[in-house]
């Protein structure tokens, strides 16, 4: 596989074997790009009884790894890991793992990713777990897509598309007289041409691009902002018709801009850094890019620079690790909320794949999506646009070098009615004590299937917030809890697993401590007083309402078991007040199971009468009435309660 850069690290020949550390044919072969001659000349060396430094056989496995010999490359990986696995960088990591998924069960690349766990970000983990169980699946994408060979594709690369207008602009390294030779491609310096869109997606009579300043080398990934009326694109860093070198005798790629009326400046601009994929979100102000600065987590990552009339107005803001990987992420475009980029990350279809992540409050992302089978294949899929068409709904193009292709790369277009991308289940929000109204941390979050079958298991973090993302699935069940405290369960379908995604989901619980105090020595739910009316059993509406207090507990904590108390005062003899309160005790249970309380959460329905008198007002001892209303009580015992705890 060839990494989508499609000019990485510009140089010519000589002036790269000038910057790195050249101690043999094979690495000049290598840092030349010439992978099949390095692999002659270390396997020479090796022959020969040279001695080959961990380093070299590290330029050795690249090599095998970019000319597809996947099984040879990740032999050689994973011997240099266990002898030195220091010297393997996050991006050399992620190419090893490429290997080994092409020569591996994906359980094997899962294990290896697992023992790197300390060394690796979260979010990498979540990605990868997430689009492994997706792809896995076999999850079905929104919807079909019908995909087609854009036609005006030539033998070399072509790549990159963007619209222009009605029409399409794209790159391309095909033969032009004007353009000199790509020593590491042997193909021309790329440019920028220009294509009509027919009715049916298919661009017709491509031409060189005349609108922008005219140059020998390289020109390409070019976007074009309708609201602006600029276009952005790449080029090679050049003065007075020469390429410029930094002081190791590196040449990088600028991003320039030019404006409708044809005047060009530079936006960025640093000799020893390239900049790749420019892509103008206007409603923001933002500029984003792909580049290989130091702070990076593996290849080229994903940035944005704010800009404000052409000039730029911050420094460059790294997306972070949920879109940036140890693999190469390029290509970021932006339609209805969601940003689309490409990357060769390990956890792929093949090499460089396209992926969708929807934008978050506080400027997050949702775990990326590889966007499935019909667009990704297993070859390079890359550089993805697309826009509403009235008559086809979505009208969109990418380059590959997929099997069938006229070139290298070429450009493919496709129509879908919705938007591209594998089916999921997102959900962002917060776990919320319902009695205080703060986030309760380290709380459980569970996701379960149709079937009852376990989908994800999560935990709040220290402000009780969460997000989590699944394959789609008919019907789910979110459930939230934590030892102590309530259960909160919903179940949706349809329709409503859409609406529960479009902000944020938050669940109530209440801490049983919340719920409960301590009376006469025992933990009683702590609900309001009532009293029957005497020698009186019936449930009136007041006594109803604190009584849907207790059934509304017991939904809450399903494992509640209560021991239900009634008590009267000393009037009247000591049978008839046993007889009155164990028919109270009775015509309590029965509301509680009519309002769907179990018979397993009520343990006992005793009615005490006159047993257990709170105070001196005895048998035949005169009291007021306020003082014998002291023991008309009802009390609702949790018996389980250090259990629930």
């Amino acid at each position: 596989m060839r990494i989508k850069l499609f000019i990485l690290f510009f140089v010519a020949v000589a002036s790269n074997a000038q910057a790195q550390e050249i101690t043999s044919r094979g690495d000049k072969a290598f840092y030349g790009y010439n992978y099949k001659q390095a692999i002659v000349e270390y396997q020479k060396d090796m022959s020969n009884g040279k001695l080959i430094t961990n380093h070299q056989l590290l330029n050795l496995a690249d090599s095998y790894f970019r000319t597809g010999d996947y099984k040879k490359a990740t032999k050689l990986y994973l011997d240099i890991n266990k002898k030195e696995d220091s010297i393997i960088s996050a991006n050399r990591f992620n190419m090893m793992l490429q290997s080994l998924a092409k020569t591996s069960e994906p359980e094997r690349v899962k294990a290896f990713m697992n023992s790197k766990r300390d060394q690796l970000t979260n979010e990498l983990f979540e990605n990868a777990e997430f689009n492994f169980q997706l792809l896995e699946t076999d999850n079905p994408s929104e919807t079909e897509v019908d995909l087609f060979n854009a036609n005006g594709n030539s033998a070399q690369a072509d790549l990159s598309p963007s619209f222009y207008k009605n029409k399409l602009l794209f790159s391309s390294s095909r033969s032009q007289k004007s353009k000199k030779v790509y020593g590491p491609s042997g193909e021309s310096y790329l440019d920028i041409y220009v294509a009509r869109i027919a009715e049916s997606g298919r661009i017709l009579n491509p031409n060189t691009f005349a609108d922008i300043p005219d140059s020998k080398y390289h020109k390409s990934t070019p976007y074009y902002s309708e609201e602006m009326g600029r276009l952005f694109y790449i080029l090679s860093n050049a003065e007075e018709g020469q390429l410029s070198f930094d002081e190791k005798g590196k040449n990088a790629l600028a991003i320039g801009m030019v404006y409708d009326g044809g005047f060009f400046r530079f936006l960025l601009r640093d000799l020893s850094t390239s900049f790749y994929y420019p892509f103008f979100d206007h409603v923001n102000g933002k500029l984003y890019f792909a580049a290989n600065f130091d702070d990076g987590y593996g290849g080229t990552d994903i940035y944005f620079v704010y800009i404000n009339n052409g000039q730029i107005m911050s420094e460059p803001i790294n997306l972070g690790s949920r879109i940036n990987s140890p693999g190469n992420e390029i290509a970021p475009f932006i339609h209805d909320g969601s940003l689309y980029f490409s990357s060769d990350v390990f956890y792929g279809l093949g090499g460089m794949d396209i992926y969708k992540s929807n934008f978050q409050p506080d400027n997050d992302f949702s775990i990326p999506v590889n966007i499935g089978a019909g667009i990704n294949s297993s070859s390079d899929d890359f550089g993805l646009i697309m826009r509403e068409d009235q008559k086809k709904g979505l009208l969109g193009y990418f380059a590959s070098n997929r099997p069938g292709g006229l070139g290298k790369d070429d450009i493919y277009g496709f129509v879908m009615k919705n938007k591209p991308g594998l089916k999921t289940f997102s959900l962002k929000g917060k776990v919320v004590n319902l009695s205080s109204n703060q986030g309760i941390s380290e709380a459980q979050i569970r996701l379960v299937g149709k079937d009852g079958q376990l989908l994800k298991e999560l935990f709040t973090s220290t402000d009780g917030n969460f997000r989590v993302e699944i394959p789609r699935q008919e019907e789910i069940t979110v459930q939230g809890t934590k030892a102590g405290h309530s259960v909160f369960t919903a179940t949706y379908a349809g329709a409503e697993l859409e609406e529960i995604q479009g902000g944020s989901f938050n669940m109530g619980i209440v801490a049983l401590d919340d719920l409960v105090s301590e009376v006469e020595g025992k933990n009683v739910l702590d609900i309001g007083k009532f009293v029957f009316a005497r020698y009186k059993s019936d449930v009136t509406p007041a006594i109803a309402t604190e009584l849907d207090k207790v059934a509304d507990a017991v939904a809450r904590f399903p494992q509640l078991q209560i021991e239900i108390e009634t008590h009267t005062d000393s009037r009247g003899s000591n049978s008839s007040n046993k007889r009155i309160s164990q028919n109270r005790a009775d015509a309590i249970k029965d509301y509680l199971l009519k309002r769907g309380m179990s018979s397993s959460n009520v343990r006992s329905a005793v009615g005490y009468g006159e047993e257990r008198i709170m105070n001196n007002c005895t048998n035949g001892v005169y009291c007021l009435d306020f003082l014998h209303e002291q023991n008309m009580r009802t009390l609702f015992v949790v018996s389980n309660y250090d259990e629930l705890k």
